[in-house]
């Protein structure tokens, strides 16, 4: 499980680095690896998703730059937060993942920008929610969506053949 936790985080940051600015649409870039947070907590659980999230968004402070642990801290909280929810809820129909992820992705972007304020982030609030969090939320419907129907077709793959 930890090798597990540790290629996926790591693939995701990666990635992150690497393909998000190529997927880039108009300024705006996908954030992978929440969306690998997300897709994991709600299959492996709370503590995994925390885990997986401070991991991910450490990574992720590191390679962007800016203050290293503001990442780390809401991708953590947000990983522990949908895993809980998704050991208390029925979500494993891509009807309800995919407009989680949305409202998690806009959940992450305010929790960063209230951390940011703390230390006198200079933008405003409406600046970033129309121009930052909100397309990134989209984008990340998107992406997400195109993730787990993915799955979904690769797991009815796996059961036809077994």
């Amino acid at each position: 499980m930890r090798v597990l936790l540790a290629l996926t985080v790591f693939g995701g940051s990666v990635a992150h680095a690497t393909l998000a600015p190529a997927l880039g649409i108009g300024g705006v870039t996908p954030d992978l690896p929440l969306i690998v947070v997300v897709l994991l907590a709600l299959r492996r659980g709370p503590e995994f998703g925390c885990v997986a999230g401070f991991g991910a968004g450490l990574l992720q402070d590191a390679a962007g730059g800016g203050l290293i642990g503001v990442q780390a801290l809401t991708k953590a909280v947000i990983g522990f937060a949908i895993g809980a929810a998704g050991s208390r809820l029925s979500v494993t129909q891509p009807l309800v993942q995919v407009p989680g992820l949305v409202l998690l992705t806009v959940a992450e972007g305010l929790v960063r920008f209230a951390l940011l304020k703390v230390f006198r982030f200079p933008a405003a609030f409406g600046d970033v929610m129309l121009y930052v969090v909100l397309p990134q939320a989209l984008y990340n419907g998107f992406l997400g969506a195109a993730l787990v129907m993915g799955l979904a077709w690769f797991q009815s793959l796996r059961a036809r053949a077994s």
